[in-house]
């Protein structure tokens, strides 16, 4: 299976973000920043200049500037180029080879998103970020046991994430107009599944709470 088409569509708002979930406020002093997959092979398949892909790349761009104002450690995770058939395992029977050689930048994060020194870039070779990285280890150095997720796509690497996150007691906090996925189809679904066991929310609702420590459960 290779990359669907993707067509355009709108990118949620807070009459989108499912109701239920769990009450936990976030708080800057224990969260981390995921940017997860935001590769030019992965962004180039959104239409460009139109909905989702813009509300993403900005909504991104905005919560990254705030969490480096607050202090909170940014990580970036990335799907390495040119992956040998033993590191890619079986996901290559369903998504091919991945990421070729990159001579046209492929693997690298998309320029208005491009790590500044600081930052950790974290290389990722599954959609679940935590499986076969250094992302607990990193979160537990840095006493961080929050995690804002944000990124490609919705229904695999953030939803997957999100539930790794749980299962290691770190609170997942999603951001349902930070993400984008194939369809709004997916977008939605993969919303409605990761409220179960993680907080979601606009970027504008966490901003808030992130200046103001509002309980995540007024959202």
């Amino acid at each position: 299976m290779v990359l669907p088409v993707i067509n355009s569509y709108a990118m949620p708002d807070r009459s989108a973000v499912p109701v239920a979930g769990p009450p936990w406020a976030i708080d800057p002093a224990r969260a981390a920043l995921l940017v997860h997959d935001m590769q030019n092979h992965f962004v180039r398949a959104f239409p460009p200049d139109r909905s989702p892909v813009v509300e993403l790349v900005d909504n991104i761009a905005t919560l990254r500037e705030l969490a480096g104002t607050l202090g909170m450690p940014i990580v970036f995770s990335a799907e390495p180029a040119a992956q040998r058939p033993g590191q890619r395992g079986l996901m290559r029977d369903i998504w091919g080879p991945g990421i070729g050689p990159e001579p046209d930048g492929d693997a690298a994060v998309v320029a208005s998103l491009t790590p500044r020194v600081g930052e950790h870039l974290m290389v990722n070779v599954r959609h679940n970020a935590f499986l076969r990285s250094h992302l607990g280890r990193l979160l537990r150095a840095e006493g961080r046991d929050q995690l804002i997720l944000c990124g490609v796509r919705a229904h695999l690497g953030i939803l997957l994430t999100a539930a790794d996150a749980f299962m290691h007691d770190i609170q997942p906090f999603v951001v349902a107009d930070a993400v984008a996925d194939f369809s709004a189809e997916d977008h939605s679904m993969a919303l409605r599944w990761i409220a179960r066991t993680g907080v979601v929310c606009t970027t504008d609702q966490l901003i808030r709470h992130l200046l103001h420590g509002k309980a995540a459960h007024s959202m």
